[in-house]
């Protein structure tokens, strides 16, 4: 199975981004029915905002951590902190894109149309830019780090990809807590 995908991570990366793509672009523009996902109380649909938030906070200390144990030439914790940020970002878009559906589409600004104008939607987009320029570069380092042996990993395009995926990850969340801040604890 390795070698199957080590021949083909850049055609596996290509498939793996558009089907992610369309499935966030699709429930940001309400083109998935709620129906499709189970009901919930409106408690927890109003807890996933802050529990996003957090889950960020947690990423950007594990893909911190993984880019300092890297650097100290500690492979295995930088594994598993690499990983641990993956499953919180896919957590994250699991309760995103769950809330989106269950709401039919993102919710409105509330404050000041100035604000929106010139501070959050500025914030936002390049938010939203850095996460969708993020999971192709995150499935290549990923596909890359499975498919090769550690010894072999360095000579792959990993290590490049890996940095600046890590830098834009950690960009793309530190954002999208300002824009959770603006959008429900300042307005």
């Amino acid at each position: 199975m390795q070698r199957q995908v080590r021949a083909h991570v850049p055609a596996l990366t290509g498939v793996l981004t558009v089907v992610s793509l369309a499935i966030v672009f699709g429930a940001a523009l309400g083109y998935i029915p709620s129906g499709l996902v189970p009901e919930s109380p409106d408690w927890v649909v109003r807890s996933i905002p802050l529990l996003n938030a957090l889950i960020s906070l947690s990423a950007i200390v594990t893909i911190s951590a993984g880019w300092y144990w890297i650097r100290h030439g500690r492979i295995g914790k930088h594994r598993r902190a690499m990983l641990a940020s993956t499953g919180l970002f896919a957590g994250f878009l699991a309760l995103y894109l769950y809330r989106l559906i269950r709401l039919g589409g993102p919710e409105p600004f509330p404050g000041p149309q100035t604000v929106y104008q010139f501070v959050y939607l500025p914030l936002l987009g390049v938010h939203i830019l850095l996460a969708v320029v993020c999971i192709p570069l995150v499935y290549y380092a990923l596909l890359l780090a499975v498919s090769y042996p550690v010894s072999e990993l360095g000579r792959t395009p990993h290590p490049t990809i890996g940095r600046v995926a890590a830098s834009l990850w950690l960009v793309s969340f530190s954002l999208g807590i300002v824009v959770y801040t603006l959008l429900h604890v300042v307005y």
